[in-house]
This record gives C-alpha cells, structure tokens and sequence, in this order.
C-alpha cells in the first residue's frame, strides 16, 4: 500500500521566537501556522505544504494559509498533531479539531474530531489524531482553543506544534 506524507514543524526555539501568539478565528479557535520549507523534522517531497497552494500571491509564514496542507492525493487519511501550550494560569480546558477547508476556499468549512481536554497538574502537552477521506483541492488544518472559566478564550499561547498527513492512497473498493 503506498502512503504519501506531510510533516510539519514549528518550533520556538528553532523558529526564532518565543511563543506563536493565538488569535481566533470567527469560529473561536486559532489555526496554527507552519513555516514554510525543510527543516531538521519537517517533511514535505509532494509539496502538500507549497506557499504556491491556494491563491494568486504566495503565502508567506505566519499567514493563514501557511496553517494548511493540500493533499496531493485522494485517499484515506491520518491526521496526527501534538502541541505544547506555554504556562499560563488562566486556562482550564483545551480544544483542538481537525477541519477540511479551515479557510473556506474550496468548499466549505468542515471540522471534525474536536477533543475537548482539561487543565492537567503539570505542562500542557497534548497529542490527537484522527482519520477521514481526503481529497486533492481540499486543505485540511489543525485549530486549537484554550478557555477559561465560562468559556471565555483565553490567548494562551504555544510553544511547539507539529501537524501531519499520512494517506493511503491504495484504497480498496468492493
């Protein structure tokens, strides 16, 4: 079965800054960005992750569109993210979702797989994954929210976060 994979990486230390600030979206969360090229984890040979995908001018990092991935195929799907929140008092539950078209530019907004998670006793370090159907022309995101107390978003902001497509693209049909 073949599989075709994107990896992204950002990463504060190696990235040159301190945090990557959260700003939200209309729908509450704050899609995360990824720097552009290869770095030491990041991996990218089908271009899924081309400042040329999605519009007329490229996109340049830390715009909205350098928080997608364009899958180069038709096929099964494996999302998988993780994302190290830094510390900060205030919230005390963590979102994140995968959504098919985060930007509304091929279709529709769809997200799927939100994970809901509480405050833990130590560092905020999470990792998901989910699987779909994904499709060429189709991007696909990872948005996180961090809330407090009734649900308020608090701009808690992250220290490192990778975002990965794997698709199988041998999918058997009957």
């Amino acid at each position: 079965m073949s599989v075709t994979i994107c990896s992204l990486l950002w990463d504060a230390k190696r990235h040159g800054a301190r945090t990557q600030k959260i700003s939200y979206d209309s729908d509450g969360y704050h899609l995360v960005r990824f720097p552009y090229g290869t770095s030491d984890e990041s991996y990218d040979p089908w271009r899924m992750h081309d400042p040329a995908n999605g519009g007329g001018e490229p996109s340049a990092f830390p715009d909205a569109r350098s928080g997608l991935i364009w899958p180069s195929h038709e096929g099964w799907g494996v999302l998988s993210a993780m994302v190290f929140w830094a510390a900060d008092s205030r919230p005390n539950e963590y979102r994140a979702r995968f959504v098919r078209d985060p930007l509304n530019s091929a279709g529709g907004y769809d997200s799927t797989a939100t994970t809901d998670t509480w405050k833990t006793g130590g560092g905020q370090y999470k990792t998901y994954m989910w699987q779909i159907f994904v499709h060429p022309g189709t991007p696909v995101g990872l948005k996180i929210s961090a809330r407090g107390s009734g649900d308020t978003k608090v701009a808690a902001p992250i220290t490192h976060a990778q975002f990965k497509l794997a698709i199988h693209t041998d999918v058997k049909r009957p």
